[in-house]
């Protein structure tokens, strides 16, 4: 029986472009799904888009289009970022697709039969930013931190809850029992003491004539879902539950990488709402840090804000991908400029690995060189697995440079190009099984190159020189 393996984005809100704090996690995601593919699991990895709430209903009038107009122009560009960043992601979700639509309102019904969702009056602070509302314990002046240029909505209205004070205990039991359900530990802790400190219970829809940009709340047209608890049911919806119960079982329950402004409700909200659907939880959450632009944080106002496609422009998608695997904190919060950018480019992979490449190939090519390689692709990655579940892309990274570097040194230490023919293609075949395990291991990191490196050693050498071409 095939092992199965299901990993999946947070789903990108499509009130603005694609940013490369997306591109990032998505980056991550599409290297463990490689990464599982190549060790011979059937892989289902998933993104999409959210496509419902306040912003959206806001923006779509702002630009004088209905809501699912607009949706669908933006959705469009989420989807180019596969082809751009060169992703592998088999299944794209989108928040408004009928099946989801269904697949939510069955979500509800099964909290609502297990008496986990009531109807109640409520004064609200809401922030728009996070489409959330936001307790006093939450607000820095009364305002929310994560968006202070905005001012609070404070209203009084009738909305469905979903009693979240229920689920303390079973949480932190959960949690006892998964010691490694979030990663990192700090994140974990975090979590572990917001749900200590007691839960209150939250609100799950908004009155239809307020905002009519949602799904309809079953039995109940005059309310729709809050955009919280309708997106985070599509890690379920988009393998094909409730309809699809074997697809279903076979993948879930499944890893998901969020960014840390989503741990309470991806930990805990999301978790608690599984629990009272009856249904398995997450096997585990990443939790990101946060990419700043020449150490400030990203801004329309500060004119920062960087898309992926304009650094895929520039320097390629496998360039982009080294990047942000690379030199980007695992878990914590890390920075990008283009100066950092063009250094790592020029040096590791033009200098080091591009340059290897081209003087093996050419070498080879010279010499007329034909080799059969054999593939053991599943014993080379599993060396580099436990880094890849601990989400430690650097390290990773670092063990296939430390093999690239090792082999530049010794073609540069034994100058093949001074041997005798036979002397120097013993040495060649040598360096070129080397260099083809190391074009495996790039595989799930820099596709294009691995798969490159790898289609050239194929049978007869064939020179490659532009791997990496240098830039100014």
């Amino acid at each position: 029986m095939k092992n199965y393996f299901y990993i999946t984005t947070t789903l990108p809100y499509i009130n603005a472009n694609p940013h490369i704090g997306f591109a990032m996690e998505i980056i991550r995601a599409d290297t463990i799904a490689r990464f599982y593919h190549l060790l011979g699991y059937k892989v289902l990895f998933n993104t999409g888009t959210d496509e419902h709430g306040q912003k959206i209903w806001e923006k779509a009038i702002s630009e004088k289009l209905t809501p699912k107009k607009y949706s669908d122009q933006m959705v469009k560009m989420f989807r180019n970022l596969k082809t751009a960043l060169y992703l592998s992601y088999n299944k794209f979700i989108r928040t408004t697709n009928n099946h989801h639509l269904k697949a939510a309102q069955y979500f509800w019904q099964l909290c609502h039969q297990n008496g986990d969702i009531y109807k109640a009056k409520y004064p609200i602070k809401y922030c728009v930013g996070c489409e959330m509302e936001k307790t006093e314990s939450e607000l820095v002046n009364n305002r929310c931190p994560l968006h202070p240029n905005k001012e609070l909505q404070i209203f009084e209205e009738e909305n469905y809850f979903f009693r979240f004070s229920r689920y303390q205990k079973p949480l932190l039991g959960f949690y006892e029992k998964n010691p490694s359900f979030i990663e990192p530990d700090y994140r974990f802790e975090e979590l572990k003491n917001f749900v200590k400190k007691g839960l209150k219970d939250f609100s799950i829809s908004r009155p239809k004539k307020k905002m009519p940009w949602g799904i309809d709340v079953p039995k109940d047209d005059s309310q729709v879902m809050y955009v919280w608890f309708d997106a985070l049911i599509n890690y379920i919806s988009t393998l094909g539950w409730p309809d699809d119960l074997k697809k279903f079982n076979r993948y879930w329950p499944g890893v998901q990488i969020a960014g840390k402004d989503n741990l309470r409700q991806q930990g805990a909200m999301w978790q608690a709402m599984l629990m009272s659907a009856r249904l398995p939880l997450t096997k585990k959450i990443f939790i990101e840090g946060f990419i700043t632009v020449n150490g400030q944080k990203m801004s329309k106002s500060l004119g920062n804000v960087i898309d992926p496609f304009s650094l895929v422009d520039l320097y390629g998608a496998d360039a982009v991908r080294y990047y942000f695997l690379k030199e980007i904190p695992p878990f914590a919060d890390g920075d990008f400029s283009h100066k950092r950018m063009k250094e790592i480019y020029n040096s590791e992979l033009a200098n080091e690995l591009g340059n290897l490449v081209s003087r093996l190939t050419k070498l080879a090519e010279e010499d007329a060189l034909e080799i059969d390689f054999e593939n053991n692709l599943k014993k080379t990655f599993l060396s580099l697995k436990p880094l890849i579940d601990d989400f430690q892309f650097n390290q990773a990274l670092e063990k296939i440079w430390q093999k690239v570097k090792r082999l530049n040194q010794e073609i540069d230490k034994e100058a093949p190009w001074k041997k005798r023919k036979d002397e120097r293609e013993v040495f060649l075949k040598n360096c070129l099984i080397e260099l083809k395990e190391i074009g495996q291991l790039l595989l799930p990191f820099l596709p294009q190159a691995g798969e490159t490196i790898i289609k050239s050693l194929q049978g007869k050498i064939r020179k490659i020189s532009s791997l990496f071409p240098k830039i100014k």
